[in-house]
């Protein structure tokens, strides 16, 4: 069974861009738009097509999420028609998620001899048994 089922799928000559609607069953509150963008490009083969995450929805008491994603052949046609606050948005997310793949490089980069100096360090921290006469 696949994650993603299709509710609609509209060619929209007039704008010049595909509409797509879909669920995404069993990632309530997990999928971030970057995903599911990610998830869509690779189920409809649209890796070369600019796809704009337009909403993603939460089903209420069912794990389930429907999506709707407009899907243009370029992105300076996808500027003109959409509102800019949605490009904003997306801009924002893909640098948190680039920060957050750039500090877990740091951390991995760690060597493992700086990790038991520290261990070392903060066993040397304990207090001395003071003498009492």
């Amino acid at each position: 069974m696949s994650l993603i089922q299709t509710i609609s799928d509209v060619n929209n000559t007039f704008l010049s861009r595909r509409e797509l609607t879909c669920n995404f069953t069993g990632l309530a509150g997990k999928l971030k738009k970057l995903e599911a963008i990610d998830m869509i490009s690779k189920e409809f083969n649209l890796n070369d097509k600019f796809i704009i995450p337009i909403r993603l929805k939460n089903q209420s008491g069912k794990s389930l999420i429907t999506g709707t994603f407009f899907v243009y052949d370029n992105e300076e046609l996808a500027k003109k028609h959409v509102n800019p606050t949605i490009f904003s948005r997306l801009e924002k997310s893909k640098a948190k998620s680039e920060e957050g793949e750039k500090k877990e490089e740091v951390k991995s980069e760690t060597p493992d001899d700086e990790k038991e100096i520290k261990s070392d360090e903060s066993s040397s921290d304990k207090p001395k048994e003071e003498k009492t006469e």
